[in-house]
């Protein structure tokens, strides 16, 4: 049964200029080459050392680099938008300095925990910005053809979803973020559980354990997350940054399935970090009338275009071009909607700290 999916994002009607707060290592290899393949206008590019910003504004014909965040908002051309790719500490002193209505797309998380998530709720909400947060694996191609399916009913009712990812991770590149006392659901598993939640919506209750590898200095690099539907709805996620031999049992995938077929996405992207393994999409739907049979439904594999990085990207600012132009009323990463993942996420934590129930 082969199905025409439509997973590419719509793009915005109008020419939205973007401003860039930031000049890490996620601007150079997922925010410009996203935004070059999609035809977006990058107008400037501001951060703290100004040889970075430069360097990317000669690599990829910025025009204009700015000495401030002050001076970029004044010399902001009209229906600016901007995009933070700043650490979460720095959120909230460069949001005050962005004009009152402006849109803006935040990098995640919405902070580094669940009370500065609600600080900067709060920021956005005085001043009126059109704001989201960049969760932009709900735009891979892989999700997207994923949710494709699943709102057309072409799998049913979605009883089980799950995301296991075992693999080595090199924390390394990631100086920043290597040393954050909440290493792995703030900065990784959380991407997971604000997927689920774009599926499944706000779970009841939340069960999890992260946890240390004895001979790593990271504050948590595996866990589990339980996310609790009820009864007959399983959600659950699965994360192991430390199999650390080799490719041959590793996994990087995202399973749901229904009462008529199912899906299974291969995440490439993370197996052989930063390089990556080219991602497959599978599904396979029961007959009408059938009961669901593996052997006379089939899998079908079907080829898309694009990855995790960098086509996501385009997914996350295209809404948010939109929905600042008017052709969309909703915004799906929006602060009002991922201050709901943050507090899933801060639940997460506690229900690691507190333990489970002592057996008897």
């Amino acid at each position: 049964m082969s199905i025409d999916i439509k997973y590419k994002p719509e793009l915005p009607k109008t020419k939205q200029p973007i401003i860039i707060i930031g000049a890490g290592g996620i601007v150079a290899d997922a925010h410009l080459p996203a935004y070059r393949i999609a035809g977006f206008e990058v107008h400037g590019i501001v951060n703290r050392t100004k040889e970075r910003a430069q360097k990317l504004a000669d690599t990829f014909g910025i025009p204009n680099v700015y000495n401030s965040v002050a001076e970029a908002v004044n010399l902001a051309p009209e229906n600016a938008v901007y995009d933070l790719t700043i650490m979460p500490e720095q959120y909230i002193e460069t949001l005050k300095q962005l004009p009152d209505g402006s849109a803006v797309l935040i990098q995640k998380p919405m902070g580094d925990d669940f009370a500065q998530a609600n600080e900067i709720l709060d920021l956005c909400r005085k001043k009126n910005l059109k704001a989201a947060i960049n969760f932009q694996l709900r735009f891979a191609p892989f999700v997207s053809a994923a949710r494709y399916l699943v709102v057309q009913g072409l799998i049913g009712e979605l009883y089980d979803m799950e995301v296991r990812v075992t693999i080595k991770t090199p924390w390394e590149i990631f100086p920043h973020v290597i040393i954050h006392p909440r290493l792995e659901i703030q900065y990784h598993s959380i991407h997971y559980v604000d997927l689920i939640r774009s599926f499944l919506g706000n779970p009841k209750r939340v069960l999890a354990k992260t946890l240390k590898h004895p001979a790593k200095n990271l504050s948590s690099s595996r866990s589990t997350i339980l996310l609790d539907y009820g009864d007959t709805l399983h959600a659950v996620i699965n994360a192991n940054h430390d199999h650390d031999f080799g490719s041959k049992h590793q996994e990087s995938f995202i399973k749901w399935e229904g009462t008529k077929g199912a899906i299974v996405a291969k995440m490439g992207l993370l197996m052989d970090y930063p390089h990556g393994v080219p991602d497959v999409f599978e599904y396979c739907i029961s007959k009408e009338g059938e009961v669901p049979d593996p052997i006379t439904i089939g899998w079908q594999t079907v080829k898309l275009e694009g990855s995790w990085f960098p086509e996501a990207f385009i997914g996350t600012m295209a809404n948010l071009m939109r929905y600042n132009e008017g052709s969309t009323d909703v915004l799906h990463t929006s602060v009002e909607d991922v201050i709901q993942t943050m507090a899933v996420v801060e639940s997460a934590y506690q229900s690691s700290d507190n333990g489970g129930i002592k057996v008897f």
